[in-house]
């Protein structure tokens, strides 16, 4: 999830859609809080409420805005354990690689994965009930794929998110 302050700071030249300063307050405030009624919204973006309106339309419809999100505590939820898990790929199944990760990408325990360029190859954020849970999900989803070499299992004490 992109935070305010990256939209603040992005390169117009660099950018294939063309937004206007009204539209990047449009996404900064957004992206605080996603449930930001239109004319607040509007007010905050120096625009009418019925153009604002449309303007996030536009900005969905280009698929600079993928989306909104809810915020969930998974410690409420029960699941107490974060983990950030390198994935080494072996060398002669590199071209197994991408479809490896989208494989990843949907177990539940799985929050992100991203595909890297360097080393470790693959990097998986992963929540879980347990610690006993995470060790069950390397075991059985990286451990025991051949195409992966080796793993490493970081766990996540404190993940703080940029201030909005």
């Amino acid at each position: 999830m992109l935070n305010s302050g990256s939209i603040k700071n992005h390169h117009r030249q660099q950018n294939t859609v063309r937004l206007d300063d009204a539209d990047l307050i449009i996404l900064q405030e957004l992206s605080k809080d996603a449930r930001t009624p239109n004319n607040l919204l509007a007010s905050r973006a120096g625009i009418a409420a019925s153009t604002c309106l449309g303007r996030v339309r536009a900005l969905q419809d280009a698929g600079v805005i993928r989306g909104f999100h809810a915020d969930i505590d998974p410690r409420l939820l029960g699941l107490q354990i974060t983990a950030m898990v390198s994935v080494m790929v072996r060398p002669d199944a590199r071209n197994e690689m991408l479809e490896s990760a989208r494989v990843l990408q949907a177990l539940p325990e799985v929050q992100d994965v991203f595909v890297l360029g360097g080393t470790p190859d693959i990097l998986v954020h992963v929540i879980c009930q347990s610690v006993e849970a995470l060790r069950d999900f390397v075991a059985q989803h990286l451990g025991a794929k051949a195409a992966f070499a080796s793993t490493q299992t970081n766990l996540v004490f404190e993940h703080l998110s940029p201030a909005g």
